[in-house]
């Protein structure tokens, strides 16, 4: 019965591991990081920096009720990225996306 038990927990085990890979697998690299928001005239900015120096790496800014922008950045680039004007709402978060 000890013997059945193991196998069991060592399966779960084994399954959790194999899936938690999977999702990791289906993720992209994480190179995109926003340094700041910010308004300059009528404008929204966003800047951010590609922090892997091998790659390009592509960006999604998420904004409410709104086309979401998208981009890319060369790697090891920052840049001032401009995705709506003043009178639109403010952009909720930055997500890397697959190029």
């Amino acid at each position: 019965m000890a013997i059945a038990l193991a196998t069991v927990a060592c399966s779960a085990s084994l399954t959790l591991i194999s899936a938690s890979n999977a999702a990791a697998a289906d993720q992209g690299p994480r190179c995109v990081k926003v340094r700041k928001y910010f308004t300059k005239g009528h404008n929204r900015y966003v800047r951010l920096s590609n922090l892997c120096t091998q790659r390009t790496s592509c960006f999604t800014v998420v904004m409410p009720h709104q086309k979401d922008p998208r981009g890319r950045l060369p790697k090891g680039v920052t840049k001032d990225v401009r995705y709506a004007t003043t009178s639109s709402p403010r952009a909720l978060y930055v997500k890397n996306s697959p190029c």
